[in-house]
């Protein structure tokens, strides 16, 4: 995979054909959509949406990761998923003519390619795999929510921190030829302890448990890799 720094203006096509948005469309109609979409590289800590103004913009992420979250009136922050390479952002705004539903931040330097609300609309129209593909992905996203409250109700924080890792694991599932699954994106103990509900100390506690199990090892970049799916999906039952 090419690296961020790595890519130059002509290798947008190139980037494509990654992207599960636009999985089934032919060579020409990638090249539709690299001739309408524009590459924009957004320095960590940019707000790429804000909750409740109207959406003009859908975003793919080709590199990087993005916190999806709504800041509370009295501070807190609920954070609502992470996104990385191949996600999408913004395009329920250009759907229901509504304002954003939450509030998005990179956390590291993010590259992503948008269209404008016109060219989303028509590739929509246009190309009918894309369309389905979008179904396909909003649904995934409401599985993984209903899944997620489940946790939320029924188990500790072990239990919802291996539910969180797990889900990262199947949704990029970047296979080694170990069978392990190394989640792409910028994932500090913190963003964790948001996602599940938990105190940051608690969740670095049962981190620290399940490196010590050897379910999971975390590299220089901070990027997680599950070791061990089933020994983490023991502590979901």
């Amino acid at each position: 995979m090419l690296k961020m720094a790595e890519i130059r203006t002509d290798d947008t096509r190139s980037l494509l054909s990654d992207i599960p948005l636009l999985g089934g469309l032919a060579s020409k109609q990638l090249d539709w959509v690299a001739q309408r979409s524009h590459r924009r590289l957004f320095p960590a800590g940019t707000n790429v949406l804000t909750f409740e103004q109207p959406g003009e913009a859908f975003y793919i992420i080709l590199f990087g990761t993005v916190k999806v979250h709504i800041e509370q009136t009295d501070g807190r922050d609920v954070v609502l998923s992470m996104l990385g390479s191949g996600d999408t952002l913004g395009e329920m705004s250009l759907i229901d003519s509504v304002g954003h539903s939450a509030s998005a931040i990179t956390l590291e330097d993010t590259l992503m390619l948008w269209m404008d609300n016109a060219t989303f609309k028509k590739l929509l129209d246009e190309y009918p795999p894309v369309a389905r593909n979008l179904v396909k992905i909003l649904s995934a996203r409401i599985r993984l929510s209903d899944q997620l409250i489940q946790a939320f109700a029924t188990l500790d924080v072990y239990g919802r921190v291996a539910r969180q890792l797990l889900a990262f694991a199947e949704k990029y599932n970047l296979n080694n030829s170990k069978g392990e699954v190394r989640i792409p994106i910028t994932l500090t103990q913190g963003n964790i302890a948001d996602l599940v509900g938990a105190s940051r100390k608690r969740v670095n506690q049962v981190m620290v448990a399940f490196k010590q199990q050897d379910l999971i090892v975390v590299d220089d970049t901070g990027r997680i890799t599950v070791k061990d799916r089933d020994g983490l999906a023991r502590f979901c039952k």
